[in-house]
């Protein structure tokens, strides 16, 4: 069977969605099958991944909603060798008033994504920045999380929060559910504060951390404007470096 990872954090602007793109390529590069699974409703995944959103009949809207739909027939081939994806679409945001009045609402992505696990090596989830509904569905859907936190100001603001959300999760819906590892985006070295940060955030997290940090790199910003992963727009870019250097120690730690 394989693995399906949230990558979440409540705080938006925090480096969700180029990680879910950029970790999803450069795995897809190293020979594993991946499906990344958007769920936020401002499907910034999947036109980072270089999808029109416009028309999409089958999306992780459907998968979720509509009993009758199975879940292969969402997934859609990024152009990118072993990367496919099941897009978000715009209603999304009415689901989480949907999927209140719905049968066993919080483990309809579970039930969707059971269905297709063993074809994939890991599946990513991007989670919107909140704590409603689709969120709790993705944590409940997943063996684990994949934290994504800012080298800034207000980094661990909210964090205190959100352990305490995969808590709830775990005791009462998910209870294997584990951290996966916390990932530091948009560190900036000539920066006491960046140096800080990482320092306050391996005091919370421990070992959980990566030690790979992801660098503040404008070839990375301007990616997802072209629909493409950093590995295809810029390869030899920082950005690129870091995210196939995080990649090497994901799948490193995932040996052990």
């Amino acid at each position: 069977m394989g693995k399906a990872i949230a990558i979440f954090n409540q705080k938006g602007g925090v480096g969700k969605t180029t990680t879910n793109i950029n970790l999803a390529a450069c795995l897809a590069l190293k020979g594993k099958k991946v499906l990344v699974l958007d769920i936020d409703p401002q499907g910034n995944t999947t036109s980072g991944m270089g999808i029109t959103k416009k028309g999409l009949e089958k999306t992780s809207y459907e998968v979720m909603i509509n009993d009758k739909l199975e879940p292969s027939d969402a997934i859609l081939n990024t152009g990118i060798e072993n990367l496919d994806i099941i897009p978000a679409s715009v209603a999304l945001a009415g689901a989480e008033i949907e999927l209140v009045q719905l049968e066993g609402r919080e483990k309809r992505l579970k039930k969707a994504l059971d269905k297709i696990k063993s074809k994939y090596d890991y599946i990513f989830i991007d989670c919107p920045p909140s704590l409603g509904l689709l969120t709790i569905n993705s944590l409940t859907a997943v063996d684990s999380v994949l934290i994504p936190i800012q080298c800034e100001f207000y980094a661990l603001e909210g964090v205190s929060q959100l352990m305490s959300t995969i808590e709830l999760v775990k005791k009462s819906l998910n209870k294997n559910l584990e951290i996966q590892g916390v990932i530091l985006s948009m560190f900036d070295g000539r920066t006491n504060l960046s140096i800080q940060v990482v320092e306050e955030v391996k005091k919370y997290f421990k070992e959980k951390v990566y030690t790979t940090v992801i660098p503040r790199n404008v070839r990375l910003a301007e990616a997802p404007s072209f629909g493409l992963p950093i590995t295809v727009y810029d390869p030899k870019s920082k950005g690129a470096e870091a995210y196939l250097d995080f990649a090497d120690e994901f799948l490193e730690l995932e040996d052990e």
